[in-house]
């Protein structure tokens, strides 16, 4: 039996700064990823050649790896991207939780859902016979924890991919993502990131605002994820009888940080991308954080807040804050001050500038998360696939950066970040196996790696 599996899931620069600055930070980038990837990460072969799709009768067949809420949705919307697509197989550890995407995929899009019983797989190597039956495109949407190993198959096996958020949940993870994102550009194979609001149209004119100078140089960003509890851990006495550490762990996955990578990175990345998207991703040069516990949780190991400061080379800093506890005010915004002005986010709706030359939003509005696979399909079709692979990259670890200082105490550094060695999700997975659950992290003494 194979040892792998794949589980359900439920998803500016400042102008002080000059371009040398820029330029050399970008290097530094790339000299990390690139040692770390030589350090640990094989290439693969590029012996597979890449089909391309110009002409519109040619059908692209899409299978779904991962089948809970969001891989449903997201192969809903890959139906409405092309005219000629066609869902061709499924892969999830969980039967139940594939016949019931299954079924809702066949009430959406009926005639676009074309999965034979012989094409829906399960189990521990669901992923790769996903791989194995014919389909020319992925969606990777299992638990992040995952999305390393079935990102490195998928490229390996040469097929075009939408890639749910966040990349990996620890740094040797991320430096494979690094490395099989590099891969698929050299196979002209397309990677779409589930970073949703890089798709968003708003947001997309408010940082090209930005970029183009509207508020003046950027001093300071500050960027809120305050909601309630999103997956809340059940008791210990709701596990059932005989059920497996690891099986347990997998069906309650965003508790656990090896699976989730925590809060901070799997759901209030999408601050930290903003973040890094108004900074033209140019990495931050350090971090400090607090973090913690709030409300008990018996089996979990997540934090129910952070609050992360990073630093950027020419001395700018940016806050992201969040916070997950049920009866606490919320608030998922973002302000940019800059030297002219304040470019505001507020929710979901309200995108703003207000100081010397004041703008909002007026252009049309639309579905960001249909957005991503339109463009993914007419990328295909054109014969420039894109590949988001630098970016999403580098925002993943910006939140793996951020907790890693939360969870320590310390000061961490991008190259710290970068070269850690900490391995959280394990080498190898039997469904009977004994997976002791990591401690809860204390500031001033977990130790970074």
């Amino acid at each position: 039996m194979s040892n792998q599996f794949i589980p359900a899931q439920g998803s500016n620069s400042d102008s002080i700064q000059n371009k040398e600055e820029t330029n050399s930070t970008r290097r530094q980038f790339i000299k990390s990823s690139s040692a770390a990837v030589a350090a640990g990460v094989a290439l693969p072969s590029f012996s597979i050649p890449q089909k391309t799709f110009a002409a519109n009768d040619e059908t692209i067949r899409v299978g779904l790896i991962g089948c809970g809420g969001r891989g449903t949705g997201a192969a809903s919307q890959a139906m409405k991207a092309d005219s000629n697509v066609m869902l061709t197989a499924m892969g999830d550890m969980y039967p139940d939780r594939l016949d019931v995407s299954h079924n809702a995929l066949k009430k959406a899009a009926e005639e676009k859902i074309q999965v034979t019983p012989e094409n829906k797989f399960t189990g521990f190597d669901a992923y790769k016979k996903v791989l194995e039956s014919g389909v020319d495109l992925v969606i990777l949407a299992t638990p992040p924890g995952f999305r390393p190993m079935h990102l490195r198959a998928a490229v390996d096996a040469g097929k075009h991919i939408f890639c749910e958020k966040p990349m990996a949940t620890d740094a040797p993870g991320l430096r494979s993502v690094i490395a099989s994102a590099n891969d698929a550009k050299a196979k002209k194979l397309a990677l779409v990131a589930g970073f949703c609001w890089r798709y968003n149209f708003a947001r997309r004119a408010l940082y090209d605002k930005i970029h183009n100078g509207d508020i003046g140089d950027v001093r300071s960003i500050y960027a809120t994820y305050y909601t309630g509890p999103v997956k809340p851990m059940p008791a210990d006495d709701k596990r059932p009888a005989g059920m497996s550490d690891l099986d347990w762990q997998v069906r309650n996955w965003y508790n656990f940080t090896w699976l989730s990578g925590d809060s901070l990175v799997e759901q209030a990345i999408h601050s930290v991308d903003k973040v890094a998207w108004c900074m033209k991703d140019e990495p931050p040069v350090k971090a400090v954080a607090t973090g913690g516990r709030q409300v008990p949780n018996e089996s979990g190991n997540i934090f129910d807040h952070f609050a992360v400061y990073y630093e950027y080379a020419n001395g700018l800093r940016a806050y992201v804050g969040s916070r997950q506890i049920a009866g606490c005010y919320n608030e998922n915004n973002d302000y940019i001050h800059g030297a002219k002005g304040i470019a505001e986010i507020l929710g979901w709706s309200r995108v703003q500038i207000r100081g010397e030359e004041s703008w909002k939003y007026g252009g049309p509005n639309n579905d960001m998360y249909q957005t991503e696979h339109n463009e993914l399909f007419a990328s295909i079709r054109d014969g420039n696939p894109i590949n988001d692979g630098n970016w999403m990259s580098s925002s993943t670890m910006m939140g793996i950066m951020g907790r890693m200082a939360a969870y320590t105490g310390k000061e961490i550094s991008w190259e710290q970040a970068m070269n850690s060695q900490e391995k959280l999700v394990p080498e190898f997975f039997e469904p009977n196996m004994n997976l002791p659950i990591r401690p809860m992290s204390i500031p001033g003494a977990t130790p970074f790696v």
